[in-house]
């Protein structure tokens, strides 16, 4: 299979996921898995393992999936996702990396290539209606069912497994470039126990997309005897990580009761027989809660009581000021929530970015916040969120025919080309009907990606 190929079949299968309401953006998240993410993916670069054109035809996206499970899979085309009960689980980035670096691996030792060749005779629709039923598996196996096709199609899934050769060596390739990173090597000793104790406890054995075989002793064995003589896989929480987990414990729920049992958390956390690093988890999570719940005056007391706790942790403090300002924003106040971010100019990080822009917009400097997203989307085109943050700011200024345009770029992003399509016809259509206030070049730019994502939508018609 070429790389081109499988970016195509990557992309249909993609277009589902994120139109799944389980499909999730959070930035605070995206931002700490691209700390892991790209430090791999230069390892990988640096090694040989992934190859200018495979870096450059492949998607290399992480996708953030609302699901209480342990997991994480890595799709045709370089797509991969995270689950964000793996980050809820994993204890530091040590163990995150090694994750990632096994569905790094996959990827680059052309695992996903071999198994789809195996099924060269399947129509490409029969293949990610298997992958789609797999991703549904965990959360509604009934449901999964139904969308695999016929028994022919439960048979190609079981030959798409990873083989066991190819496990191994997805871990092997993968403990190398995590070392290489700069992660430490206990990560994978220490995951894979977890991730063995929670197999026996959540596989439900619902035809689970390219799943990695069953942890066994053998493997836990041989990444044990990679470490040093005398070094026990024993690693420590930050702040920082126990703070994201607390959020993706958080998100990974839409029930009430779930969210506020993180109230449950905090009180005891403040007692010192806790660490610093569990304070910061439960406090952070018990706050988020409270924001998410609407209940202010419990947000602001968890919020003080964090930032006294988070003091000198340059991490830590940054997560606090982006919950604050989150906090002030839910509540239609942005220029204590801009005090808080304490960003004159436009941050650099993304997190930081998408708190920042909707605050400027709110009070009344949408130039600012357009320039920014536009600055940010010149070396990040494909980035959805950024697009739609760019309409908003172009709708305050009344540029509407460039508002237009960033929804259609965005609905692009997500792979929607009869979306994005219809937008640019609207986006024209706004222009035809007042040509004195039109923006010449703004109409060329609509025109020019119309021209660009016909035959695009097109070709995504027919193979519906």
């Amino acid at each position: 299979m070429s790389l081109a190929a499988e970016r195509r079949l990557g992309d249909r299968i993609v277009r589902s996921v994120y139109q799944d309401p389980d499909y999730l953006d959070d930035p605070v998240v995206a931002d700490y898995l691209q700390s892991v993410w790209q430090p791999l993916r230069a390892a990988a670069r640096q090694r040989g393992d992934l190859l200018p054109d495979m870096d450059a035809a492949f998607a290399w996206q992480l996708l953030q999936v609302r699901d209480r499970s342990v997991n994480a899979f890595a799709l045709p085309g370089g797509y991969l996702g995270v689950h964000l009960g793996l980050l809820g689980v994993v204890a530091n980035k040590d163990e995150l990396a090694s994750v990632l670096a096994h569905e790094l691996s996959h990827v680059t030792q052309r695992h996903i290539a071999r198994l789809l060749e195996r099924q060269s005779g399947q129509a490409p629709w029969l293949v990610g209606a298997m992958v789609l039923a797999a991703l549904a598996a965990s959360k509604n196996p009934a449901g999964a069912n139904a969308v695999i096709v016929g028994g022919q199609a439960v048979a190609a899934q079981v030959q798409l497994n990873f083989s066991r050769d190819m496990e191994r060596e997805a871990d092997r390739a993968g403990w190398y470039v995590a070392t290489d990173a700069g992660f430490a090597a206990q990560g994978f000793v220490s995951m894979f126990e977890k991730l063995q104790h929670s197999s026996r406890n959540n596989d439900a054995g619902q035809f689970p997309y390219l799943r990695s075989h069953p942890l066994t002793t053998e493997r836990i064995a041989d990444m044990q005897s990679r470490l040093p003589e005398g070094v026990q896989p024993v690693l420590t929480t930050s702040l920082e990580h126990g703070m994201v987990a607390a959020r993706a414990r958080l998100l990974a729920t839409t029930s009430v009761d779930s969210v506020r049992s993180a109230y449950a958390e905090a009180a005891p956390a403040l007692a010192l027989r806790h660490t610093r690093a569990q304070r910061a988890a439960a406090l952070y999570g018990a706050a988020y809660a409270a924001i998410r719940l609407r209940e202010w005056d419990k947000a602001a007391a968890w919020l003080d009581a964090l930032e006294a706790v988070v003091v000198g942790d340059v991490a830590a403090q940054r997560l606090w000021r982006l919950l604050s300002a989150e906090s002030a924003s839910a509540q239609d106040q942005p220029a204590r929530g801009l005090w808080v971010l304490g960003a004159a100019a436009a941050p650099r990080s993304r997190a930081e970015l998408m708190a920042w822009i909707p605050l400027k917009v709110a009070v009344a400097e949408p130039g600012a916040a357009a320039d920014a997203a536009q600055l940010w989307l010149a070396d990040h085109p494909d980035d959805a969120s950024l697009w739609q943050l760019l309409a908003s700011a172009r709708a305050a200024q009344g540029r509407t025919v460039a508002a237009v345009r960033a929804e259609a770029e965005a609905y692009r992003c997500l792979l929607d080309y009869a979306g994005a399509v219809t937008r640019l016809k609207a986006a024209q259509a706004l222009a035809a009907a007042d040509p004195q206030k039109a923006d010449y070049m703004e109409s060329a730019i609509v025109d020019a990606r119309l021209r660009q994502l016909e035959p695009l939508a097109r070709e995504q018609a027919v193979e519906r």
